[in-house]
C-alpha cells in the first residue's frame, strides 16, 4: 500500500508541473481536466417545471477555462481550485484567484441551460492553483438558488479503499460527437488514498474537473475530479485523481461563515495547505 501511495504521490508532482490549459504532450500523464476557453450553448431563458434528480445540483463553471461544479447548499458550489485560478495572456496559471465577478455559474445539466448565477466569493486554500494538494475551492454564490436539488459532501469521513466511486462533469473529449451536457462517467473502486487524494481509475474528459465523485453506495461526494490521464475518447479509462473533502474542514466552515455575511478577514486562518 506504501508503494502504492508514493506512486501517486510522484504523478502527482507530473501532474502540478503540466499546467491547466496546456494540450497532451505526453501520452500517459494525468493533467487536470479542465477545458481551455469557453465552449457557449445557447441560452434556454426559464427553468424546467420540475427537476426530478439531485444531479441537476451539478453545474457548469465558465470562466477562461470550463469546469464542472456541485451545489452543496443553495448558495455554494464546490469544485477544482485550478478551475477558478486566474491566467496571464498566454495561458499560464498565476499564485492567484479569478475575481468573483469573472465567473459565472450555469444552471442545467442538458444541451440548453436554463439560466446562469454570478459569484460573489473564492473560498479557496492557498495551493492548488496547477492541480495537486489543495485543488478544491468553495464559490460563494450571489443568491441563493431556491428549490434547486444539493448533494452532500462527506466532510467528516474519509474515502475509503475499494470504494467505488462515479464522476459527473460537463466535459466533452476530442472524439465526443454530442454537444455539452452533464455526463455521468464510467468509474471504479478507490485503488489509493492520500493524504491529499485518492486514486481511481475512470473515464474523464476536459471540462470535468471540478466535478463530483459520487459513492456508489452512500450517493454523497467523496472527491474533486482533479486530473486524469485522457486520450481523447470519452470510453477510455486511465489512472484519475480526486482532490479529498474531509482534509479541508476550515475550507467549508469559512465558506458557510462568509455565505452567512462574514468577511474572511474576520475568520480564523483557513487558507493553509499544511496537513
Amino acid at each position: 500500500m506504501y508503494r502504492v501511495v508514493a506512486a501517486a504521490s510522484a504523478a502527482l508532482a507530473l501532474t502540478a508541473a503540466a499546467g491547466c490549459a496546456r494540450p497532451i504532450t505526453n501520452a500517459g500523464l494525468p493533467i487536470p481536466a479542465a477545458k481551455p476557453g469557453q465552449e457557449q450553448r445557447p441560452f434556454q431563458l426559464r427553468p424546467p417545471f420540475e427537476l426530478a434528480t439531485n444531479e441537476d445540483a451539478i453545474v457548469r463553471i465558465v470562466t477562461d477555462v470550463t469546469c464542472t461544479g456541485t451545489l452543496i447548499t443553495e448558495d455554494l458550489v464546490l469544485t477544482a481550485h485550478h478551475c477558478v485560478a486566474a491566467r496571464d495572456e498566454n495561458g499560464r496559471t498565476l499564485r492567484r484567484d479569478q475575481e468573483p465577478e469573472a465567473i459565472s455559474i450555469e444552471l442545467g445539466g442538458d444541451h440548453l441551460p436554463w439560466g446562469d448565477v454570478t459569484v460573489r466569493a473564492v473560498v479557496s486554500p492557498d495551493c492548488g492553483y496547477t492541480s495537486g494538494q489543495g485543488d478544491i475551492a468553495i464559490l460563494v454564490l450571489s443568491r441563493r438558488l431556491i428549490g434547486i436539488p444539493t448533494l452532500a459532501p462527506r466532510i467528516e469521513a474519509a474515502p475509503e479503499a475499494k470504494e467505488f466511486v462515479t464522476p459527473y462533469g460537463f466535459g466533452r473529449c476530442a472524439l465526443s460527437r454530442d454537444a455539452v451536457h452533464l455526463v455521468p462517467r464510467p468509474g471504479g473502486t478507490i485503488d489509493a488514498v492520500s493524504p491529499a487524494h485518492f486514486v481511481a481509475t475512470a473515464s474523464i474528459c476536459p471540462g470535468d474537473s471540478g466535478g463530483p465523485a459520487r459513492s456508489d453506495m452512500g450517493g454523497d461526494i467523496v472527491g474533486v475530479i482533479s486530473s486524469s490521464v485522457m486520450d481523447g475518447d470519452e470510453h477510455t479509462t486511465g489512472t484519475s485523481y480526486f482532490s479529498r473533502l474531509d482534509v479541508w474542514p476550515e475550507l467549508f466552515s469559512a465558506a458557510r461563515e462568509i455565505a452567512a455575511g462574514a468577511s474572511p478577514s474576520e475568520l480564523p486562518p483557513y487558507r493553509s495547505c499544511l496537513r
